[in-house]
């Protein structure tokens, strides 16, 4: 994306927020009904349950959505090759990703025109999201939309003027559509940035903060903390023009205590590896502001399912979320045409801190969850003591568990020796099945 074309889309994006909410309801339903007369025309998959469910070419505009058929992420793995609308196999893109390491200073795409993300892991099975070029800069579209939030045209260009640096701190090492998003936006828009992994040694992440001098941070939130307690022990400076968290939850708490520290409103990111720009929340008060214009997204009968309105080679089609949300329907008296949610709750993981010979530093479970061992089916992180931790691993086959653990140890090694905490000693705990926390309906990392 060059910047003259990622203006113009942004500036295009942002005169939705000046309609009226049946404007965008108008423009979300054209949205959604091209979506799945196309999903019908193209999918082998939609193609099959749609008929099944009486869905035809003649009805497919009137037909109810809540009467479509749901997916979850066990179908879509189960069936990835018949759901995709381009020639893309699961088969090929597990090679791809096993072949081509994540370089985001140097992207190579799938078959030079694919962007691939993996999803984090955190309620099972990662699976591949595929976004041709139309659907990767729709989403970035609306990622820059939700970094500059509510900023007039002219203030946008005074930001972009100023130069800003920007510092992404987060889970980088792999294909995380945060990090892939957040480089491809920023260069977009021709800014400097700096990419640090979450499991970065503290000594080094003090010292390329110190480098850079960041004025922009976006990252976990639990990241973002660590970096505040820094500022605030006076062992870094930083001067923040904008702060913006994203993939875990930010509770009202830690807010606060960003805003006071950095000393500037923090803008709270939604997303997920299905849809990266879902929404975003300027303030507590006033909830999670849902992007109506890019994703159709509905709460019945006590789960969440999305509609990606923009993505065509792979589409999602009332997609289950584990994610529990309530939705605030807007109306004529809001203030914007969007729809928002209270009470976000998903999956916030701690930081696991240690301690050898008086020096500290942490490991952060969300940088390693992506492990995998064949036999391996899910696992968990509890800290110990100050040098020791539990892996609990759920496991297909007992007999192979000493295999299994071999395996876990040489890919956890070089981790943690990157980290300087080779002291850390690994135990192990085989069990059958990992259950989700009742709360999120996700499977926490750390317990």
């Amino acid at each position: 994306m060059n910047i003259i074309f990622t203006l113009y889309n942004l500036f295009s994006l942002m005169n939705n927020l000046k309609k009226s909410k049946d404007q965008i309801q108008i423009l979300q339903q054209k949205k959604l009904r091209r979506l799945l007369k196309f999903a019908f025309e193209h999918s082998q998959y939609y193609k099959q349950t749609f008929s099944q469910n009486g869905i035809t070419k003649e009805n497919i505009n009137t037909f109810p959505i809540e009467n479509f058929p749901t997916i979850n992420k066990k179908i879509l793995i189960d069936n990835f090759d018949k759901i995709v609308t381009v020639d893309v196999t699961q088969k090929q893109l597990i090679e791809f990703d096993n072949q081509e390491k994540v370089d985001l200073k140097n992207k190579k795409l799938f078959k030079n025109k694919f962007h691939i993300v993996h999803s984090s892991g955190s309620t099972g099975t990662p699976a591949f999201f595929l976004y041709d070029n139309f659907a990767w800069e729709s989403m970035l579209t609306g990622i820059v939309r939700g970094a500059l939030w509510k900023m007039s045209p002219l203030e946008i260009i005074k930001f972009i003027l100023g130069r800003p640096r920007i510092a992404y701190i987060a889970a980088v090492s792999g294909r995380y559509g945060g990090a892939m998003a957040v480089s491809d936006g920023v260069d977009g828009l021709t800014l400097n940035q700096i990419q640090l992994d979450v499991n970065i040694p503290l000594e080094e992440l003090k010292k390329q903060i110190k480098e850079f001098k960041p004025n922009v941070l976006i990252g976990y939130s639990s990241a973002l903390k660590i970096l505040s307690t820094l500022v605030e022990n006076g062992e870094i400076e930083i001067e923040a023009k904008k702060v913006i968290t994203c993939g875990e939850p930010l509770d009202f708490s830690l807010r606060t205590r960003l805003e006071k520290i950095f000393g500037v409103q923090v803008l709270n990111f939604y997303g997920a590896s299905e849809s990266l720009a879902l929404g975003v929340e300027q303030n507590f008060d006033e909830g999670m502001i849902l992007f109506d214009d890019l994703n159709l997204i509905e709460r019945t009968n006590g789960k969440t399912y999305l509609t990606c309105l923009y993505n065509f080679a792979q589409p999602l089609i009332r997609y289950e979320l584990s994610d529990e949300i309530e939705i605030i329907c807007a109306t004529k008296n809001s203030n914007l045409p969007f729809n928002k949610i209270k009470n976000l709750i998903g999956r916030s993981e701690d930081v696991l801190w240690f301690s050898n010979n008086g020096k500290k530093d942490f490991l952060h479970p969300l940088s390693i969850e992506g492990l995998c061992v064949e036999g391996l089916k899910d696992y968990q992180f509890k800290k110990i003591s100050e040098k020791e931790i539990l892996m609990i691993c759920e496991i297909t086959d007992f007999s192979n568990s000493l295999i299994v653990q071999q395996k876990i140890l040489d890919l956890m090694t070089p981790i943690l020796k990157e980290k300087n905490i080779e002291y850390l000693k690994i135990n192990f705990s085989f069990v059958k099945e990992i259950l989700p926390d009742e709360k999120t309906g996700k499977k926490k990392l750390v317990v």
